[in-house]
């Protein structure tokens, strides 16, 4: 039809280049070129014509070699030269008689920017190629892909065929070998994956003890999810420190496959998660709160169903607290809202594991498989005593501790530990949880001041170097405790390192650097570290007696599979404590219950909210039906003694609605501002009311001559609950301030006298609000930080642990992101939005700006960024394009794995980042869906 647009070809014959002559932006080269060219065309001409010469040369660029000239090519255009080459040969008796005959064209030469553009025309109209080996491996391994989707469409319970490689290409097993040393499976995970549950795509839940093997199943059936069925998976882990681990081990599995691993912990994480061009799928590594912020933002733009498989690590979570409410919530969101994505939960301890399968539905896989047989023991006394509890008194003694003592060493060590520890170390390696995190120190300062001289020797130059980093980590200042520990090979594990000591510290411990830590009992639920022979030093974790489950955790840490033939644990308990531990380790599992009512219910607050807002559930009747759904609803029996689950879910709604978060309409429930500002900005409901007041009393006097108002703002509130702040120090911090700022602080209820009163040690008013007084203390900390980019010199200006400070600025950068979020609701809070993100993006990493895009891989600290830096490797594309063999050679205190692992994670996010930009392009350059039509003629 006339009125319809026609769609424009080229030619290939057509000139697509025109006048342009420009190379690398020089509009002057080509005609230099044809000056040269000319001239030389007249030497030409000058000189009579030699009979044994052929004049009839192309151009002067014929006299290059043009082998050399061939193999300097990329190999899509030696194809095209090849292809040149045949056609020649075939037509070459024909040019040749042209040539002969001569013609209106004979002995005319083509310019040089004619003959450019003509090569430049059939580079671009060839097809670029790869090698042809390279090309067999990718249409192998689609062929193995295809092969594999098919066998999972047709498995049933009586074939076992899945493939080459349990359903996955075999490339997935000569990456395993190459990137994590293994070369085979173990009998129960063969087992596991062959399930016909698994193979149905039905929910699991397995069970093993710790070492024993389960992330391994996980990650090859989200292997099989993202590059067989092309659906997106999630991986959901405890702590982010799991989370960093995981993205920089999958990375490269992410890179050979052409899958994108995505980090979700901390503040990073963008909701909802780039759409990805051309089918490429993504992993999202994320842990508890980021997974439920993630699940809602995919709920709300339509796409969880993309989500084809969610794993979830240490499930027996879902009994911790309010993280465990919020695991909860998100996998009943899951479950009820997309029948098309599985759910894999493993852990180590689970009691009730039946309660468990009815809410998600699932079956079950246990075994007792361990790599590395564990004897468990308890030392009462000077008696060692094997745990069996087949037997009546549940211990058999095996020994007794000979040890040789003076009488002042044992009122240091009563119990034996120095005897214990030197037992397996140096040659094996040794774990010590202690109740307390000022007990791990002191146990480590005491056994070695009783370790004799030889263990100084041990690996002295790494332990020396060792050192040094930690120097370098804190900008000149060492741990006296590490400084005085390491060179023995011991060292301690708590909360109070900072995030770059951990990480040394654990690095050191796995190389065997380190032969001893002693450590908190958070060590057993985080990152992999197992020892020979781990000592409990007490029956209790701050105070507490501890549960069965955080017994086998720490007690499962021993026995290092391909190192040791077997582990084993030792707990140590007084004779009047003897009933306890029979009663520790001879008991069953805890049980898991819901904790959706824990603190009033307000877990059970933020689900109402959430799924308010995000329309699942917009009645009272429709809220009671997803609650069916849940583990609370299970367990029903057990928790709502009082009232009915009904009953609950009514006294709920009607408090948010006094909240000012919901509001009925009719007999629909709907979402206020507020209330739709707090759950997409992640907030606590306890939190949203006074956050609001907190902004909308700055948006009248927003101080932006510097960052304090803004850092009091994204100040976490439960933060100041754990600080007391040094008066002295906060007085005179205040007195530095500008008159601005003392201004700004008196009008949110921190003035000057205020603190001066507390620095004299006078009494304040009953009805003193110290709250704000607290926050301030602490937004002063952020703001040093910021300025000074030292850790260690704020923590010690402000006698505040360098752990809490490491922990306060992630907790912000978080809190901000959150706030940035929140505010993103309200449209009166708009001057926020790009302050709050640029924020955001400063409290994350902390350090000098051009630090920032080397902070950005996974695992890289700032110690580590500072020598990237420093030896050119200046941006993430740099260090994406490094060698890891020449990283290891001009990095201090590399390794080639974590080299490896380094630059793996610098492809992905750059891939990860052309990806998004590659989306924004395609979404700017598509015709939108609701295009006018042409109006009718």
């Amino acid at each position: 039809m006339d009125h319809e647009q026609r769609v424009e070809h080229c030619s290939d014959s057509e000139d697509l280049f025109g006048d342009y002559d420009s190379l690398l932006e020089d509009t002057s080269l080509l005609a230099k070129l044809e000056q040269v060219e000319r001239a030389e065309s007249d030497k030409v001409a000058a000189v009579p014509p030699a009979k044994d010469k052929d004049l009839l040369t192309d151009s002067i660029l014929d006299a290059v070699d043009e082998d050399s000239l061939q193999e300097s090519l990329p190999s899509s255009q030696q194809e095209f030269v090849q292809q040149q080459a045949k056609r020649s040969k075939v037509h070459g008796g024909l040019a040749s008689s042209i040539l002969q005959r001569g013609g209106p064209e004979h002995g005319k030469r083509r310019s040089v920017s004619e003959r450019l553009k003509r090569t430049m025309q059939c580079n671009a109209a060839t097809a670029s190629s790869l090698s042809r080996s390279l090309a067999l491996k990718e249409a192998v391994l689609s062929d193995e892909i295809s092969d594999a989707v098919q066998a999972m469409e047709v498995v049933s319970a009586h074939t076992t065929d899945l493939g080459p490689f349990f359903g996955l290409p075999s490339k997935v097993k000569t990456l395993l070998s190459e990137l994590r040393g293994i070369s085979s499976l173990y009998a129960w995970q063969e087992t596991c994956l062959r399930l016909e549950c698994v193979q149905q795509r039905r929910n699991l839940i397995y069970t093993l003890p710790t070492s024993g093997g389960k992330t391994l199943v996980a990650e090859l059936l989200i292997l099989r999810e993202v590059v067989c069925r092309k659906k997106d998976c999630m991986f959901i882990l405890p702590y982010v420190s799991l989370v960093q681990e995981k993205v920089r081990g999958l990375a490269a599995f992410g890179l050979e496959l052409d899958f994108l691993v995505e980090e979700y912990a901390g503040s990073k994480g963008k909701f909802p998660p780039v759409k990805r061009r051309g089918g490429q799928r993504s992993l999202y590594i994320a842990t508890i709160e980021k997974a439920h912020s993630l699940v809602n933002s995919l709920v709300e733009s339509g796409r969880l169903d993309d989500v084809g498989l969610l794993v979830v690590d240490e499930l027996h979570m879902l009994g911790d607290g309010s993280r465990g409410a919020l695991l909860e919530i998100t996998l009943a969101k899951v479950s009820y809202l997309s029948s098309h994505t599985q759910i894999i939960g493993m852990s180590a301890t689970l009691g009730n594991i039946g309660d468990l399968q009815t809410f998600l539905n699932a079956e079950n896989y246990n075994n007792d498989f361990r790599p590395v047989q564990l004897r468990e023991y308890v030392k009462v006394g000077d008696g060692i005593y094997e745990v069996e509890p087949k037997e009546d008194d549940c211990f058999r003694l095996r020994r007794r501790m000979e040890v040789k003592y003076s009488s002042a060493m044992q009122k240091v060590d009563p119990d034996h530990i120095v005897a214990l520890v030197t037992e397996v170390i140096p040659r094996h390696s040794c774990l010590i949880f202690c109740p307390t995190k000022k007990n791990c120190e002191n146990v480590a300062v005491m056994i070695c001041k009783y370790l004799r001289e030889d263990f100084l020797r041990q690996r002295q130059a790494e332990k020396e170097a060792l050192l040094r980093e930690l120097k370098d980590g804190g900008n000149g200042s060492v741990c006296p405790v590490l400084r005085r520990t390491v060179p023995y090979g011991v060292a301690y594990h708590h909360s109070g390192l900072t995030g770059e000591e951990r990480k040394l510290v654990e690095d050191a411990y796995s190389d065997g650097i380190l032969c001893l830590l002693a450590c908190t009992s958070t060590l057993a639920a985080g990152i992999n570290l197992p020892a020979r022979r781990v000592i409990l030093r007490s029956p209790y974790v701050a105070g507490d007696l501890m549960k069965t489950s955080q017994y086998k955790q720490m007690a499962g840490r021993a026995g290092r599979a391909g190192l040791d033939n077997e582990g084993e644990s030792i707990l140590i308990v007084q004779d009047k404590e003897r009933l306890k531990a029979k009663a520790l380790v001879c008991a069953p599992m805890e049980k898991c219950y819901s904790c959706l009512l824990d603190n009033d219910g307000k877990s059970l607050l933020n689900l109402i909210l959430s799924l308010v807002g995000l329309k699942v559930s917009t009645s009272v009747e429709k809220l009671h039906d997803f609650l069916r759904g849940t583990l609370l609803f299970v367990q029903q029996e057990q928790l709502c003694r009082q009232s009915s689950l009904n009953a609950v879910l009514h006294q709920g709604v009607q408090l948010l609605e006094v909240k000012g978060l919901l509001h009925t309409q009719g007999d629909v429930l709907q979402v206020t501002r507020l209330g739709r500002a707090t759950f997409k900005g992640s907030v606590d409901l306890s939190h949203s009311q006074v956050l609001y007041q907190d902004l909308s009393t700055g948006l009248e006097g927003l101080l932006l001559s510097s960052y304090l108002h803004l850092l009091y703002l994204v100040t976490p509130y439960d933060m100041a609950l754990q600080c007391t702040p040094d008066w002295m120090t906060f007085y005179a911090q205040m007195a530095l301030l500008s008159a601005a700022e003392q201004s700004m602080c008196a009008l949110i209820g921190v003035p000057e006298s205020l603190v001066a009163r507390k620095a004299a040690g006078q009494a304040l008013k009953k009805s003193a609000n110290m709250a704000p007084v607290k926050r301030m203390y602490l937004a002063m900390v952020l703001m040093a930080l910021l300025k000074e980019n030292n850790l260690w010199a704020v923590a010690q200006k402000f006698q505040l642990s360098r752990g809490f400070v490491q922990s306060l600025l992630t907790s912000a950068a978080a809190f901000c992101s959150c706030v940035f979020h929140f505010t993103q609701e309200l449209d009166e809070m708009w001057p926020f939005w790009s302050l709050l993100e640029a924020l955001t993006r400063r409290l994350s990493y902390c350090v000098k700006a051009e630090l920032i895009p080397l902070m950005e891989v996974a695992g890289v600290m700032e110690p580590r960024a500072r020598q990237l830096h420093a030896a050119g490797y200046k941006t993430l594309t740099h260090l994406a394009n490094a060698d890891p063999a020449i990283l290891v050679r001009t990095i201090s205190h590399l390794n080639r794995k974590q080299a490896n692992q380094m630059v793996a994670s610098a492809k992905m996010l750059l891939n990860e980042k052309a990806a998004a930009l590659q989306q924004e392009v395609d979404e700017l350059l598509t015709a939108p869906a609701d295009l006018p039509p042409p109006p009718a003629d």
